[in-house]
C-alpha cells in the first residue's frame, strides 16, 4: 500500500483537489473578467503584452515601423489587437490553479506558480510576435496560428511543464514498514 506523504497531501483525495483546482479558476477567470475594461485589463494587455511585445518587434526588427497604441501593435503593412483573452491570462490561471492545489511542499508549489507564470508569459509573447507577423504575412496561417495552433501549443506546454514539475517536485509515496 502506499500513501501520500509531504507537506499538504496527507488526506486530500484527488476528488477534492479536482473541485478545489475548478473553483480557484472559476473564481480567478471571474475576478478577471469583472476588471474588464479596468487599470487591471490595461496593465495586462497594454503595458505587459502590447508595450513589451512592441519592444521585442523593435528590437528583433527595427525597420518595421512598430508601435504600441493601447491595445494594438501597429506597423504599416499591418498590426494586431490584443483582445481579453488574447493574453495567455486563461492558460496563466490554469497552471497557477493546478499548481495551487497539486500535491507538493508549498517551497515546491509557491516555486512552480512563478515558474508556470513566467514560461506562461513568455510563450504567450512568442505567440503574440508570431501572431503579428502571420497576420503580416500570410492571413490564412494567421487564423490556423490564432484559431488552433497558438492555443494547442500553450496548453501542450503547459499541461507537459505542470506534468514534470509535480514529477520532479511532488509528494513521495512511501511503503509503511511491513507492508509489502
Amino acid at each position: 500500500m502506499t500513501v501520500p506523504t509531504g507537506p499538504g497531501s496527507a488526506g486530500v483525495a484527488p476528488l477534492r483537489r479536482v473541485g478545489a483546482f475548478l473553483l480557484l479558476f472559476t473564481v480567478l477567470q471571474a475576478l478577471y473578467g469583472a476588471a474588464a475594461g479596468t487599470w487591471v485589463e490595461r496593465l495586462v494587455i497594454d503595458e505587459a503584452t502590447v508595450k513589451v511585445a512592441a519592444a521585442l518587434i523593435r528590437l528583433a526588427d527595427p525597420g518595421v515601423g512598430v508601435v504600441a497604441s493601447g491595445p494594438s501593435l501597429k506597423a504599416p503593412g499591418g498590426g494586431l489587437n490584443v483582445r481579453n483573452g488574447c493574453e495567455g491570462i486563461d492558460v496563466a490561471f490554469l497552471l497557477a490553479s493546478a499548481m495551487l492545489v497539486a500535491p507538493l511542499a508549498w517551497r515546491a508549489r509557491l516555486a512552480g506558480l512563478a515558474a508556470a507564470l513566467a514560461l506562461t508569459y513568455v510563450l504567450n509573447q512568442g505567440r503574440v510576435l508570431a501572431l503579428f507577423y502571420a497576420y503580416r504575412l500570410d492571413r490564412a496561417w494567421f487564423d490556423a496560428l490564432h484559431g488552433y495552433v497558438g492555443p494547442l501549443v500553450l496548453i501542450a506546454v503547459a499541461g507537459a511543464f505542470f506534468a514534470f514539475w509535480v514529477r520532479r517536485f511532488g509528494a513521495v509515496r512511501v511503503e509503511p514498514a511491513g507492508a509489502h
